[in-house]
Formats: structure tokens, C-alpha cells, sequence
């Protein structure tokens, strides 16, 4: 592990270089695919040539090529045999299926995990992590009935990858496969509560939301009042796929211990992207040598016909940029809907500020996720109050009365003044967004956001009745129609 953080060390000194390399690699393993000849991959000398002959692709451009290569086809995207793929858990759309090719599961998503593992021991030398286990909630997966031969398989990324991990890695991790993948969620919890009791877990890893939802359980079987009376060695909480930020506070109630560690990654469902390589930090360093070249789109132009595209070299600090990504999975400049910006530019390091399509603009506010979250939990903050989910969205002007954002908020702990609550959210989403304060200014044009409380497991019954319980599943935390409010004030309305 610490040969590996050398081989960091070298892209964080030669960024520019490495992504070049990882460039031309790819180029030069597709020519032959399908893709790659009609690209004519064999002439492109430069990344111009490149950008001039390889459009960018949506998910929608991409499909009739997934759609072969889950029916059998080989050799369409990517050249090496493609049996797995990565099932999206988009709450907006229909799932999508990203191909997971062995150079995809070896060069990105292990060598990530092996990553913020060397990373996490480089920066605590005294670390007793592998003297426990490490409990990771993961995915589910299914045979893929689209292939006549079954050969292809699919299933959330963390099942993937679960599912093909190495023996080393099977033996210092719990609970079983067979309970990891069960694709029941209410069931798994219940069976995941019951298998790690009793371990001497050191570590977990997995989305905030899932990991409260199984420490509740495993406190309420055992009787305690946190989860070291239960597990007294844990020391690390590996997470991703949403913000932390609303569940910190939380997280410190459940783990009362000053030596709790807290380790961000991006990793999604097209490839490993981040890992936090700082502690006390919510930046993460960009990682460029997973076999993915990088390109970058102002958020503001993401859903325009003709972008500018920029290369690493030319991003800016703090700007938000949409992800273009080329993969070794055969993802070729594909759009993967999140947005991120540039804290630190040497090394490069990001934030995830939202997605392209997560947001609220109702009323020209432009309103982004990272500006809900910064508010949530400055409101949080000032009265005393934790929460479990939310989500917002626009709450059109009618008759005689103005627009403002309708928010759903189920709390862990319920502020001490709704009303200090709700003044708070508004002042932060003003602070941190000049275009909300400009509509809300003297009420002229949006009115102070509506709250709603909702009651505990709101959230989990309105995941449920969509089929998205999972690991992976999400609530989506914006919205630029009512269409997620509404479904979530029947829910309400009918507790």
C-alpha cells in the first residue's frame, strides 16, 4: 500500500501528462471495436481530432450499443468480453445498465478500494482497521435474463464489485455475500443486524442513509445507547453517493468518539472517480490514473446543443463544471449528469455540487444541491436538529400569493423552533445563492419556504412503493416540478 502511494504521488505531480497517456491508451485498445472503427480510432493523433469526430453521449445515444452487448455481442464498445454490468439508480428515469469490463473492475473500482485504504493508513499509521472487519452495505444483483445464454449478469455497482472481489478481500469483510446481496431490503437489514453483532467491526463503508438505518437496528437489538457499546473498535465510515453534511451531526451521536474517522469517495456506477486524501476534509483528490480520461462542461451550458468542452488544464477554481468521462468500460465522452467543482488545482481536488438535471430554477433562483445542503445544515446547526432526508421543490405563485420552495424534511431530531429552523434555511440559501436572494428580496417574487415534517419512514414508503429500497437508491433531493412532493404529501397526508 505505501508502494501505491508513490504511484499518487506521481500523478498529483504529472497530471497533465498521465491523462494523456490514459488517453491514447484508450484509443489505441478500442480502435478495432466497432465504436472505435466507426470513429476511425486508428487516425485520431490528438485529443482536437478527437472532440471533432466523437460526439458527446447521453445514456440514450449509447443504449442500442448496451443493448447488444447485454444480448451477447462482444467487441461493440470495448474489446475485451463485457459479462457485467452496473445497475443506475436514477429515481428520475428508467434504470440504466453501464457495461463493467475486467479493466473497469481491476484498474478503477479495485484499485480505488485498495486506494482510500492506502490512503486512510498513510495519513493513520496507528490504525487497528485490520484488526476487525470491515461491514459494507452493498447492492443487490440479478441474473440478466436479456442474455439467451445467461452469461451476463447485473446488479448495483458495490454488488459488482462485491461479487467479484478477490478472496483476500472476502476474508476481512462481513456479513456474508449471500446477506450483502440480497436484493429485500427490509429483510436484509433485519438479517444484516443480526450476523454483525457480534463481530469486531472496525470500519464500515456505505450511503449514510442505509448505515443509520441498520446501527438503529443493531442498537435497538442489543440495547444501547450508541453503536461502541456495541462495536467499541470502530474507528472508520467510508461514504459516498450523497452529501455527508446533513448526516454529520448525527453520525457523532451514533459514534461518540473524537477518534471516529470519516472518508469521502465519489464512486459511481460509470467508474471511481474521488477520495478524500485529506482528513478534516470534504474535498477529494481527482484520481487519474483509473484508465478514465476526463473532460469538463460549465454546468450553466450542460443541456445546450454545442458546449465548450474543456480539458483538466483549463478548468478554474470554484466553477461548476458537468462530468464528460471516456472509460475503460467503453463509455466514450459520456455525460454522467453530475456536476462538480475545483477547490484545489495542484493537486486537482473537487467537490460534488449537484447534478445537471437536480435542481430547482421554477423561478430563475438556479437553485443547486450544494446550496440546499449548505442551508439544511446551517438550520440544523442553529437549532439543535439532525435530519434523516429531505427534499424540495417549487411551490407555484397562485392567486394573490407568490412562489416559494415547498421542502419535505423527515428529522432524526426535530429543531427546538421550527420557525429559527425555517429562517435560518432561508438566510443560508440567500447567503450562498444571489439569485434566490434576489427573488426573495422584499418577498417580491418568492415568499420564505414552506416546511413540512414529515413522520419517520416517509422516506423508506415512498422509496418502497417506487421499487427503489437499495443501497445505491437515492431521494432525489431537488426537483424542478411537484411531482416528488406531491407523491410525498399523500404519504403523508394518508399517515
Amino acid at each position: 500500500m505505501k508502494k501505491r502511494i508513490h504511484e499518487v504521488e506521481l500523478f498529483i505531480k504529472y497530471p497533465h501528462e498521465v491523462q494523456t497517456e490514459v488517453f491514447f491508451n484508450l484509443i489505441d485498445t478500442a480502435k478495432d471495436t466497432e465504436f472505435g472503427k466507426k470513429y476511425e480510432f486508428s487516425t485520431i493523433t490528438s485529443l482536437d481530432k478527437f472532440r471533432e469526430r466523437v460526439p458527446i453521449h447521453s445514456y440514450n445515444d449509447l443504449y442500442p450499443y448496451i443493448k447488444r452487448l447485454m444480448e451477447g455481442e462482444q467487441n461493440v464498445l470495448w474489446p475485451t468480453e463485457i459479462t457485467w454490468f452496473a445497475k443506475s439508480s436514477g429515481t428520475t428515469s428508467a434504470s440504466k445498465f453501464i457495461p463493467v469490463s475486467n479493466e473497469a473492475l481491476e484498474e478503477c473500482h479495485f484499485k480505488g478500494g485498495k486506494d482510500l485504504l492506502s490512503i486512510y493508513l498513510n495519513n493513520n499509521p496507528n490504525s487497528n482497521l485490520f484488526t476487525g472487519k470491515l461491514l459494507s452495505i452493498g447492492g443487490s444483483h440479478q441474473i440478466n435474463t436479456l442474455d439467451k445464454s445467461s452469461k451476463s449478469q447485473y446488479g448495483d455497482v458495490s454488488a459488482v464489485i462485491m461479487k467479484n472481489l478477490p478472496f483476500w478481500a472476502q476474508l476481512n469483510r462481513t456479513p456474508s455475500l449471500e446477506t450483502a446481496l440480497m436484493d429485500e431490503w427490509e429483510a436484509k437489514i433485519e438479517k444484516m443486524a443480526h450476523e454483525t453483532l457480534a463481530e469486531n467491526v472496525t470500519g464500515m463503508a456505505g450511503v449514510p442513509t442505509w448505515t443509520i438505518v441498520l446501527i438503529n437496528r443493531i442498537m435497538e437489538l442489543k440495547g444501547a445507547k450508541n453503536i461502541l457499546e456495541v462495536w467499541p473498535n470502530l474507528e472508520l465510515f467510508i461514504h459516498g453517493a450523497v452529501s455527508f453534511t446533513p448526516y454529520r451531526d448525527l453520525f457523532k451521536k451514533l459514534v461518540p468518539s473524537d477518534s471516529m474517522n470519516y472518508l469521502e469517495t465519489y464512486n459511481a456506477t460509470e467508474g471511481f472517480f474521488g477520495i478524500q486524501d485529506l482528513p478534516q476534509s470534504e474535498e477529494m483528490l481527482l484520481m487519474l490514473d483509473y484508465g478514465i480520461y476526463y473532460e469538463f462542461i460549465a454546468a450553466e451550458e450542460a443541456n445546450s446543443e454545442n458546449p465548450k468542452v474543456y480539458s483538466l488544464e483549463e478548468v478554474e477554481l470554484n466553477k461548476s463544471y458537468a462530468l464528460l468521462i471516456t472509460t475503460n468500460a467503453g463509455l466514450w465522452r459520456y455525460m454522467i449528469g453530475d456536476t462538480v467543482k475545483f477547490t484545489n488545482l495542484s493537486p486537482y481536488r473537487i467537490k460534488i455540487t449537484g447534478r445537471t438535471k437536480h435542481f430547482i430554477n421554477a423561478f430563475g433562483e438556479e437553485l443547486s444541491i450544494e446550496n440546499a445542503e449548505i442551508g439544511i445544515s446551517k438550520a440544523c446547526q442553529e437549532t439543535d436538529a439532525s435530519i434523516n432526508n429531505f427534499t424540495a421543490g417549487p411551490k407555484y405563485f397562485g392567486e394573490g400569493s407568490n412562489g416559494c420552495h415547498e421542502w419535505i424534511i423527515e428529522f432524526a431530531k426535530e429543531p427546538n423552533q421550527m420557525e429559527v429552523f425555517v429562517q435560518e434555511l432561508d438566510q443560508a440559501l440567500r447567503k450562498s445563492n444571489s439569485d434566490y436572494d434576489a427573488k426573495r428580496y422584499k418577498d417580491i417574487a418568492l415568499s420564505l419556504p414552506t416546511v413540512h415534517m414529515a413522520p419517520e419512514g416517509t422516506f423508506h414508503k415512498w422509496l418502497k412503493s417506487k421499487g427503489k429500497l437499495g443501497g445505491q437508491n437515492k431521494v432525489p433531493r431537488l426537483a424542478n416540478n411537484r411531482e416528488y412532493l406531491e407523491e410525498l404529501l399523500q404519504i403523508i397526508k394518508g399517515h
